[in-house]
């Protein structure tokens, strides 16, 4: 699989990195539901056989969870691959989620996600929301005196808008950004992304495919069944009137990746990561893509090397200007 320099870093990673979120399980607030360790540990797996060379996860994710099972999952690897994970989120003995990016705090995190990961060295940490914002600056001084002291390799940042990420680059460098971005959310657009080009600021994009909306397998009734905890029910993205419309952008989606021998989710994926037209090159460096089970691996790594035509990015472009 080819890879991209990340920002100005020394990374080069794929174009899909292993999302790892959902893996993190149930019994937090931003759980997907309950989820089977072994098929976590699987799933990861099949992604690094793949060709996958790297795996986001986060500190909050089934807090503390889905750190210690990438590092089950990482045990006795010959090669490990890159391991990129957040602060800023942490929680209480009740298990309540709040956000903190006081010094003290940062490095407090970075520590016990070193442990949590068995690993020396965090390859890319990020700050994982920029609240409180009065603290951007004392949270990435933190984070530069981590890269500093070797404990992480580089330092990223995620949900930052323009000017939080300049209040950053005054201090240190980032290297990375962390944003949201698929067919139904392109705020970042207008400012963000060719920001980024200007500074050579590296992009990996979350949520391609929509936490799962623009797969091919969501359905109205499937979304009805969903866990009671899993967040997604509590996401207007998923309700109506967003949901009708969202699923008919799937059947474009479905139709250009008939034409292809790709799946819905693939088409959603490598629009992310196209090449924009006129653009020296592709605003978004990679694009983190969850997976839960080792046979889900098979229809999203397909648009790590497939690339839309014009024409089938204007078919796109068509769903979203007619009424």
């Amino acid at each position: 699989m080819n890879t991209k320099q990340l920002g100005k870093s020394d990374l080069n990673i794929t174009p899909i990195g292993f999302g790892a979120w959902a893996i993190g399980g149930g019994g937090w607030e931003f759980s997907w539901g309950g989820q089977d360790d072994n098929e976590s540990i699987a799933a990861i797996k099949a992604a690094l056989d793949a060709g996958v060379n790297w795996i986001d996860t986060a500190a909050v994710y089934g807090l503390g969870h889905s750190e210690e099972i990438v590092a089950r999952a990482l045990e006795g690897l010959r090669t490990r691959p890159y391991v990129f994970t957040k602060c800023s989120l942490v929680w209480d003995e009740k298990r309540k989620i709040g956000n903190c990016l006081k010094a003290e705090s940062v490095r407090r995190e970075c520590e016990a996600s070193l442990k949590r990961l068995k690993i020396d060295a965090i390859d890319l940490y990020q700050i994982h929301w920029p609240v409180p914002d009065e603290d951007i600056e004392e949270g990435w001084a933190a984070m530069a005196r981590l890269k500093e002291e070797g404990k992480v390799r580089h330092i990223g940042v995620s949900n930052f808008n323009v000017a939080q990420i300049g209040r950053a680059q005054a201090i240190a460098p980032v290297t990375s950004l962390q944003p949201r971005y698929s067919l139904i959310h392109r705020e970042i657009e207008t400012d963000i992304l060719p920001m980024t080009v200007r500074e050579n600021i590296g992009v990996i994009a979350y949520s391609p495919m929509a936490s799962g909306l623009l797969t091919g397998a969501m359905t109205p009734e499937r979304i009805a069944g969903m866990s009671a905890e899993d967040w997604r029910r509590r996401n207007r993205d998923f309700q109506e009137p967003l949901l009708t419309r969202h699923l008919r952008l799937v059947e474009v989606l479905r139709a250009i990746g008939a034409r292809h021998g790709r799946t819905p989710g693939e088409v959603a994926i490598a629009w992310v990561l196209r090449n924009p037209a006129g653009a020296m090159r592709s605003m978004v460096t990679a694009a983190i893509v969850g997976v839960r089970r080792p046979d889900q691996v098979s229809g999203i790594i397909g648009a790590a090397q497939f690339s839309l035509s014009q024409a089938d990015i204007e078919e796109i472009e068509a769903f979203f200007k007619a009424k």
